[in-house]
Formats: structure tokens, C-alpha cells, sequence
């Protein structure tokens, strides 16, 4: 372990104990409950041993299907990057919502103004509703787009396709007609491709 991540690993365990905190690819991760964790990153932003100053990037997560994980798990969960300009330090932070029908964590735009944006994104991509955020609206589709892009039950078709319609004079929005499909490649080959050997080239010609 890297001096620097060493020493964050140290300040980390002596304020939250090491129970919730793992190292993977050289950076580590604090899962936090998410009924602590407005109190927790107001602490790791403010106390002088963190000064997590900046909120760096921040996402939603969508577990369903996860190899490995239990079914019964939170399939939802929020991750944030923090970044300490003083003690150039990062850390990633993770809470997992229980509620999956209607997914909703505490706002961070009152810590980091650079939260309004990204929770945004994450609010119209995985329906993760953000309380307390002072403008929630969807940032990259559609107003009256439906249903949520990144969660993993959302067809890869969508559920609505929209079109200009010259008699309206305005644009429309219609059930898909595509069939779904399965976006899956397939590897097509001839039995025994592959084991010709290779076509020798002919020896090249001497300039003159």
C-alpha cells in the first residue's frame, strides 16, 4: 500500500472503524448506511484530518443480476468519488438503498454545489429520487421520456419511439415498433477454423 493510502486507511478507521472499509485497485471504499450518511460526508468534507473538499464524480448502481450476489441484496446503490485538494487523497463512497420501488437518498448539494448536476444525471438514468435537491429534473433525456436508461430491466429497444408528424405539426411519441431482440454477437464460424496454416507470402522483389 501507497504512504499516502496507508495514511488515509489510518484516519478513516480511527473515525469510522475498519468493519465498512476495503482496498481494491490501489483505492479504497467506505460503505456507508445510508441514515448516516448525510452526517458522515458532512464529516469526511469537514474534519480537518479528511478535508474531502471536492465531489468529484457520483453514480448510481444497479446490481440486479450480479454475479455472485446475494438476490436478496439492495439492488440499488449510490457511489461517490471524493477529492482532498490538501491531502491529494480519493476516496470512493458507497450506500445501498433498501427501498427498490422507490429508491431516495439524501441530497448533496449542500455540501458540494457540484452534487446538482450529477444527481441529476443519476435521477434520469437509474430513478434515484435526491430529497432535498433544489431543482431535480431530467438532464439528459426527454421530459416526458419513460422509464430509466442505465437500470438493467430497461429494453434495450425503450418503451417509446417519437417521430415528427406533418399533420400535427409536432413531435409524437408512439409505442416502439421494433421486435426486442438479443443484443448479444454471435461468433459464426467453419468447423476446424483456424487450423489451415498460415499462406506464406511470395519472397519480395529486389529493387534494381
Amino acid at each position: 500500500m501507497r504512504p499516502p493510502l496507508s495514511q488515509l486507511k489510518n484516519v478513516l478507521v480511527k473515525m469510522f472503524g475498519g468493519a465498512n472499509l476495503t482496498e481494491a485497485f490501489q483505492e479504497l471504499t467506505l460503505e456507508v448506511p445510508l441514515a448516516k450518511l448525510s452526517a458522515t460526508m458532512r464529516q469526511l468534507r469537514d474534519a480537518a484530518d479528511c478535508s474531502f473538499d471536492a465531489l468529484a464524480d457520483m453514480t448510481g448502481v444497479d446490481y440486479q443480476g450480479f454475479t455472485g450476489r446475494d438476490p436478496s441484496a439492495p439492488r440499488f446503490a449510490v457511489v461517490y468519488h471524493l477529492l482532498s485538494t490538501r491531502h491529494n487523497w480519493r476516496l470512493r463512497v458507497r450506500a445501498f438503498i433498501e427501498n427498490e420501488k422507490e429508491p431516495a437518498v439524501p441530497s448533496m448539494v449542500p455540501l458540494w454545489l457540484s452534487a446538482n448536476w450529477l444527481e441529476r444525471e443519476c435521477f434520469d438514468m437509474f430513478g434515484i429520487v435526491f430529497d432535498g435537491h433544489p431543482d431535480l429534473r431530467r438532464i439528459l433525456t426527454d421530459y416526458d421520456f419513460t422509464g430509466y436508461p442505465f437500470r438493467k430491466d430497461f429494453p434495450l429497444t425503450g418503451h417509446v419511439e417519437m417521430r415528427y408528424d406533418p399533420e400535427q405539426k409536432k413531435v409524437i411519441y408512439e409505442p416502439v415498433t421494433i421486435e426486442p431482440r438479443d443484443n448479444v454477437p454471435r461468433i459464426v464460424r467453419e468447423p476446424h477454423y483456424g487450423d489451415e496454416k498460415p499462406m506464406s507470402l511470395p519472397p519480395a522483389e529486389t529493387p534494381r
